[in-house]
């Protein structure tokens, strides 16, 4: 393997890893969904609002960092995602501003809206947050109506020079006739709701809210599961579309994903033990075990990380094109240069340094569980 390659594949590791530690944050957005289910009166949703607003920085920084790493390591997938879907992006970004908007002004002074209104604000962004972004991480499984011509680059003749195009009006809403995206986008947003109800009985130290949550989990565990494993056996049943290494002439593959599974078992047995780690973690939230957060988070991560590599290693099309099929992506064709790639692998080496600086800041936010006194009380408070 050269070192292109070589740096091409690390990239979307990298990429990969912080896809799923969103996906996995997104436990703020499902406490956010059922902020009213879990909380019945003003000072149980200050509690959860508070334990949650502890954390939604990481998500929205988490975020920002896995677009810039596409942007820096993959920039024809950003310039043919973000700039053909962008109805979906938007969307996407305005959810989040709600969140930010939300958290910044619900308990200031004099504030003329009330907090009922910014509650709705998080409520919004709980629900439709988890659920476009699953929608908009499915068409790298079912792909989108794009056209890329790298030969526009050699004919420009001054201005603005545009390779990559969108071939229907509707700009990134393609995906929502997809029922296979429809099943992930929803997962995610159960996930998140489950992850929610086992972050908050670690967080909150109150039984009321407590036996809520327990009896949520219940009912949401079902619907996830269910739609959850009809994605998945659709996914390993459906065709995929792989690159050929020495041409890059890319074609359609019957079951390309359940053969990525078989030809790399270190992936196939992370995404084993993910699945695993996240249903015993639903059980010990039925039995209100306060570890279960710590199960299912990384359960989480290994689940969507083994999903990612999937759907960019071993010479599969990531971002298929169902306009043409040679304008699908792959990370070959798709990524920086080599000196760009080799640059950014050296200030990748500061990324354990970030993460134990997140982890300490989790540590020392969490040290002590939210309680009814704590919310009576006169410190910050979101």
């Amino acid at each position: 393997m050269d070192t292109l390659t070589l740096l091409q594949h690390y990239w979307w590791f990298l990429i990969a890893l912080l896809g799923a530690l969103l996906v996995f944050l997104l436990f703020v957005q499902g406490g956010q969904a059922l902020l009213c289910r879990l909380g019945h009166t003003e000072e149980e949703r200050n509690m959860i609002v508070n334990a949650l607003g502890r954390k939604w920085e990481l998500t929205f920084t988490t975020l920002v960092t896995f677009g810039g790493a596409f942007f820096a390591s993959f920039p024809l997938f950003y310039s043919t995602s973000f700039g053909g879907a962008v109805y979906v992006w938007m969307a996407i970004l305005l959810c989040f501003v709600l969140q930010a908007v939300a958290y910044e002004y619900r308990r200031k002074p004099a504030n003329v809206f009330g907090e009922r209104m910014f509650d709705v604000f998080l409520m919004i962004n709980g629900l439709l947050g988890p659920l476009l972004l699953g929608m908009a991480v499915g068409t790298f499984f079912t792909g989108a109506p794009f056209t890329v011509d790298r030969l526009n680059l050699a004919n420009a003749e001054g201005g603005a020079v545009v390779i990559s195009q969108w071939a229907t009006p509707w700009h990134g809403l393609d995906a929502v006739a997809n029922p296979r995206n429809w099943a992930l986008g929803l997962s995610v947003a159960l996930l998140s709701m489950i992850l929610a109800c086992q972050f908050l009985a670690h967080d909150i130290d109150d039984e009321t809210i407590r036996l809520r949550i327990r009896s949520c989990m219940h009912r949401l565990a079902g619907g996830f599961v269910a739609l959850f494993v009809i994605w998945l056996l659709c996914l390993l049943m459906a065709d995929g579309w792989t690159a050929d290494p020495a041409t890059g002439a890319i074609s359609a593959e019957p079951h390309k994903y359940l053969h990525n599974l078989l030809e790399m078992p270190v992936v196939a047995a992370m995404l084993v033990i993910g699945i695993a780690a996240v249903l015993g973690s639903i059980v010990m939230g039925w039995l209100g075990k306060r570890r279960a957060i710590w199960f299912g988070g990384t359960g989480t991560v290994l689940t969507v990380l083994a999903l990612l590599l999937l759907a960019g290693w071993n010479d599969t099309a990531y971002y298929p094109s169902t306009a043409d099929i040679q304008s699908s992506l792959t990370i070959r064709n798709s990524s920086s240069s080599l000196f760009t790639l080799k640059t950014m692998f050296w200030v990748s080496l500061f990324i354990p340094v970030v993460v134990a600086y997140i982890g300490y800041a989790w540590r020392a936010l969490s040290r002590r569980p939210i309680t009814r006194e704590e919310i009576r009380g006169d410190g910050h408070q979101y």
